[in-house]
């Protein structure tokens, strides 16, 4: 076993990690040690073992998705997160080169986890350091507090350099503080809220500008909150106002409809789709044509509805159509339907007996050449048809539903689902009280090693089987 003492950042770590690679030294035969410091300078590095050698450090060849992971990563609170990375490197120049390509495999997971929770903590404070004039030297300074999760402060210090660059300001906080002074950025140990102004004479200003250009009709109190969480109210002037303006939202609203002389058009496009009021299949595929409540459409082939017997005991929700289906406008035709059938087939469940469907009817998808690449519906366009998937399982009432992929859980259940956590449970979700949520067969369709393609086939069948013993 080889202990690495080093300096706890991402260069520090990187050069050392080149060096255990260059001895061929396993994930499992390294200790990572931090030496002792809360909030490391970037610009530091040192080895405290026999470890730091005098030879040139060696290179490897990495993408560099991975190169811009493992800077954000290295900014996370979690001790263990420097043995994860050099355990992704050796993958990675081991003969897994498209390893970050594989989201089901649990290292990959775990990376990708910490680097949202550093991206997320990384927004929060580009969006809530809010800076107070004070007066040094006899001249302006703009100071600010701002309290992060992960130690992100001088990972993100270059963007209020390049973003506040006229202004000399110092963003202080309980584990390192920033401070530019117009020509370079400096750091220091981290202080108490104390020493932070509380606030300014132009904050008066900035509350009745942010009271003005506050829109009460595009409130969303759960979005707000998960946006901006109440733990960063204390530091935002504009906290104060936000309960009140919350209060005069409805009457404002009120207001400002009748105030408005422009009356909604029936067929505008934008909003909700509203499905005529039947039970029929037919007429719901019939009329799914004409729908233009959102964007995908202009650039869509056609509608693709689902498909299946009326009376199906099982109904099969994907994410949408990709460019098979879309051309010949029945789900499920391409690749992924090919694997699907093959799947449903070894599980014991007969495709012509389900119902398909996708969370979306339009094919949403972006130029490269001449190939058109599927692109991730968004929020709008989930919702915007999410009154179609209502009206389909209006009529169908089935026994059991299956949601391929994450965008066919959240249209279902109303909700994120992560799949890999809750896949192959059974829940009840607003449209069936017997809901299993499983992987889309796409995914295992970009799966490059085919251990893990197999593996990950293997269990995506276990799922359907146990939708099998539901019907």
């Amino acid at each position: 076993m080889r202990q690495i003492t080093f300096v706890p950042t991402f260069a520090a770590w990187q050069k050392a990690a080149r060096r255990a690679l260059a001895d061929s030294l396993t994930p499992d035969e390294i200790v990572w040690e931090e030496w002792g410091v809360d909030q490391p300078a970037l610009a530091l590095f040192d080895e405290h073992d026999e470890f730091a050698l005098t030879r040139p450090s060696p290179r490897f060849r990495v993408p560099k998705d991975f190169l811009a992971m493992a800077a954000r990563v290295a900014c996370h609170r979690d001790l263990q997160r420097w043995a994860l990375l050099y355990r992704m490197l050796w993958r990675l120049t081991h003969d897994e080169p498209r390893l970050l390509e594989i989201t089901v495999d649990p290292a990959v997971y775990e990376l990708v986890s910490m680097d949202k929770s550093v991206r997320r903590d990384v927004h929060k404070m580009r969006a809530f350091v809010r800076f107070r004039q004070v007066h040094h030297a006899g001249a302006a300074w703009y100071v600010a507090w701002f309290e992060p999760e992960h130690r992100i402060i001088e990972y993100n210090a270059p963007f209020f350099r390049d973003r506040f660059a006229q202004m000399s300001w110092s963003i202080l906080s309980p584990g390192r503080c920033v401070h530019w002074d117009g020509a370079q950025l400096s750091f220091t140990d981290g202080v108490p809220r104390s020493e932070a102004p509380d606030g300014d004479e132009v904050e008066s200003l900035w509350l009745t500008y942010y009271g003005n250009i506050f829109n009460p009709a595009r409130v969303k109190k759960h979005a707000m909150q998960a946006e901006m969480p109440k733990r960063y109210w204390k530091n935002l002037p504009e906290a104060t106002l936000i309960p009140a303006l919350l209060n005069d939202a409805p009457s404002r609203v009120r207001k400002m409809r009748n105030d408005s002389a422009e009356k909604t058009s029936g067929d505008k496009e934008g909003g909700a789709a509203v499905p005529p009021d039947s039970m029929d299949l037919a007429a719901l595929r019939e009329a799914a044509r004409e729908c233009h409540a959102c964007p995908l459409w202009k650039n869509a082939t056609q509608t693709v509805f689902g498909e299946g017997p009326p009376d199906a005991a099982l109904v099969i929700v994907g994410e949408q159509p990709g460019d098979s289906e879309d051309l010949a406008g029945r789900p499920f035709v391409g690749p992924a339907g090919e694997l699907l059938d093959r799947a449903l087939a070894e599980a014991g469940v007969e495709r012509a007996e389900a119902y398909v469907t996708n969370a979306v009817k339009h094919f949403k998808w972006e130029p490269r050449g001449k190939r058109r690449i599927h692109e991730k519906p968004g929020r709008s366009d989930i919702a915007a048809c999410r009154p179609w998937l209502a009206a389909e399982f209006r009529t169908l009432r089935p026994k059991v539903v299956l949601c391929l992929g994450a965008t066919a859980a959240a249209s279902v259940f109303g909700r994120q689902v992560r799949v890999l956590s809750e896949r192959g449970t059974v829940k009840a979700s607003s449209f069936c009280d017997q809901t299993i949520v499983t992987v889309h067969p796409s995914m295992l369709l970009r799966i490059p090693d085919e251990a893990s393609c197999k593996e990950q086939y293997e269990s995506f069948v276990a799922d359907l089987r146990a939708v099998g013993k539901l019907l």
